[in-house]
């Protein structure tokens, strides 16, 4: 079932689709990352990519909960960014074409709030 945005922002950036899939920098449209459709509850990234061009993401649902703060890492499995409790994958970055990122993403299933920097 889908699932209804209550806030999407995106600044310098595309989704491929509504609240997933791959994502682009606006300046030289390459991909920068893969966002998972249903594992996600929300997320808050802001980038520099390595054309130079700043973007940001904010995407939360009409449905989302309030997480909890988790000091866990994200787990990465076949270069996906999982939640550590459940393995769930949330997001890719492709680190090769970011300069730099800051990330809060919250799991869907069991509610723990990340956060990653580079």
């Amino acid at each position: 079932m889908a699932r209804v945005l209550k806030n999407k922002e995106l600044i310098n950036t595309r989704l491929a689709a509504n609240y997933g899939g791959w994502m682009y920098c606006d300046k030289c449209d390459e991909n920068i990352g893969y966002l998972c459709y249903s594992t996600y509850d929300r997320l808050k990234l802001k980038y520099k990519c390595q054309c130079g061009n700043q973007g940001s993401v904010f995407l939360d649902f009409e449905d989302s909960q309030i997480g909890k703060e988790c000091d866990d890492e994200l787990v990465i499995v076949k270069n996906r960014l999982c939640c550590s409790k459940d393995n769930e994958p949330l997001i890719t970055i492709l680190e090769k074409k970011i300069m730099s990122y800051k990330m809060i993403i919250t799991c869907k299933s069991c509610g723990s709030i990340y956060k990653k920097e580079k």
